[in-house]
């Protein structure tokens, strides 16, 4: 079993849930981790097992990014908003220094996401 983070800016939140949805196959057997709106979110929407971190702006994607460091996570979807980003959101750069630095393959906007899900999880 891998396991996968997902987090999300608030406006792409929805988009994240579709992409879920879209994915659930391929997801659902694996251990999913979330900052606490996206998490809980996907699991009163879609009734997944996700196991949640704080909001981002309280840190979750740094205790996200801490898992990474140990080695923990296989894959981190983090559908950001490059246009309308708020102060209170997440801060995207932290996270993927740390996903490189442990060549953790990671995506930032649904092609990516779609392509990196099929290639990890599934049969590409």
């Amino acid at each position: 079993m891998k396991t996968v983070a997902l987090i999300a800016h608030d406006q792409k939140k929805q988009q994240m849930l579709d992409f879920v949805r879209e994915h659930l196959s391929l997801l659902s057997p694996h251990s999913l981790l979330a900052t606490a709106t996206t998490g809980r979110r996907l699991r009163d929407e879609l009734n997944l097992n996700v196991h949640t971190y704080l909001s981002g702006p309280l840190g979750g994607d740094q205790q996200i990014g801490a898992r990474i460091a140990a080695g923990e996570v296989d894959l981190v979807i983090f559908l950001r908003d490059p246009l309308t980003a708020q102060p209170h959101e997440p801060d995207i750069t932290a996270l993927l220094r740390v996903c490189d630095v442990h060549n953790v393959p990671v995506a930032t906007n649904l092609a990516g996401a779609d392509f990196l899900v099929r290639a990890v999880l599934g049969n590409l």
